[in-house]
């Protein structure tokens, strides 16, 4: 029997089909709702924030809602990222929202989805303001975006703005748990808190992370599962060795940097990334040195960005944090 391959991903398996499946986003499902009670009134809306966060699937379930099984015909998805010039939106786009859906039941307008807008060209942006404002009778846009700040400003008035933050913490690790029970998967609440800790409120992210581990130790997923699989070393290994820095022991901490990228073979950006966040968790270390500190691995993260050699890199910073510490240490 052929598998079907979508069933295979999780993130799809598992994707909201209305909007009462929405996890977390109470505040803009509600919003949404209330456009479905008269679709009549809903006016073209954009979404804007990280990735992860439901923007596509909130347009989808939306399209579901309005048209029922027949959504496909009545709903355009284009990828604005791959189809972003004016010629995209004057034939594509154009072509589709000139044709009057009157005749399909409460529902007077077609759905234009456009994903990753904030892609598009300049010339491309005002071609669709203006189709925008003509073809309103007919159609209703949907433009999803990273960054709102890169849609002008005559597409931004004509929209109702939704912006996505971070999902809750609490409610990707209930979603995880169930997505793990559905799939008959063991997952240990730490490795649930490791994944969505990793996946920084992108719950695709973490869906992903879920369905890769379980494919290790026939479905039992503990925290050391989730360490390999995300590509992080332990954070106590982390802070230790950034406290040998701090408190002078460079070769000690250097050595500690090498066992960490031998044991788990990660790069020096990946090193620098945890470090990042686990200086944070370290609560003997002031504001103040955790200011200097990220403004030292701010700058080694370019530097290693623009190709400089790992090690030496690396040596460097934690030659800095020592001289921070030092500092600190003559100041008390």
């Amino acid at each position: 029997m052929a598998v079907n391959e979508e069933t295979l991903m999780w993130v799809e398996k598992y994707r909201p089909k209305n909007l009462n499946e929405v996890v977390d986003l109470k505040d803009v499902v509600e919003s949404l709702k209330a456009f479905m009670r008269n679709p009549k009134t809903m006016p073209h809306l954009l979404f804007a924030g990280i990735p992860g966060t439901g923007k596509t699937t909130l347009a989808l379930c939306i399209a579901r809602e309005l048209f029922g099984p027949n959504w496909k015909t009545f709903t355009l998805e284009l990828n604005a990222s791959d189809e972003r010039g004016i010629d995209t939106v004057r034939e594509r786009v154009k072509d589709f929202s000139r044709y009057s859906r009157a005749a399909f039941g409460n529902v007077p307008f077609a759905l234009i989805i456009l994903d990753e807008s904030d892609q598009m060209t300049g010339p491309a942006q005002t071609a669709l303001r203006r189709i925008m404002e003509t073809s309103s009778r007919t159609s209703r846009f949907i433009l999803i975006c990273n960054y709102s700040g890169k849609i002008i400003e005559p597409i931004q008035s004509r929209c109702a703005v939704f912006r996505f933050s971070k999902l809750d913490p609490k409610a990707m690790v209930e979603h995880l748990k169930f997505i793990a029970e559905k799939e008959n998967v063991t997952l240990s609440p730490e490795a649930a808190e490791r994944i969505v800790d990793y996946a920084e409120g992108d719950l695709r992210h973490a869906i992903n992370a879920l369905q890769t581990a379980a494919v290790y130790k026939d479905g039992v997923i503990d925290e050391k599962t989730v360490q390999n699989v995300v590509g992080e070393v332990s954070g106590v290994k982390v802070q230790v060795m950034i406290n040998k820095a701090l408190s002078g022991s460079f070769i000690d901490a250097r050595k500690k940097m090498y066992e960490l990228m031998g044991e788990y073979g990660f790069s020096g950006s990946e090193i620098v990334r945890q470090m990042q966040r686990e200086l944070f968790k370290m609560s003997f270390v002031t504001p103040e040195q955790k200011a200097e500190l990220s403004n030292i691995i701010g700058e080694y993260d370019y530097r290693l960005t623009q190709g400089a050699n790992s090690d030496i890199q690396l040596s460097a910073l934690l030659a800095q944090f020592g001289k921070v510490g030092k500092t600190q240490g003559e100041n008390q």
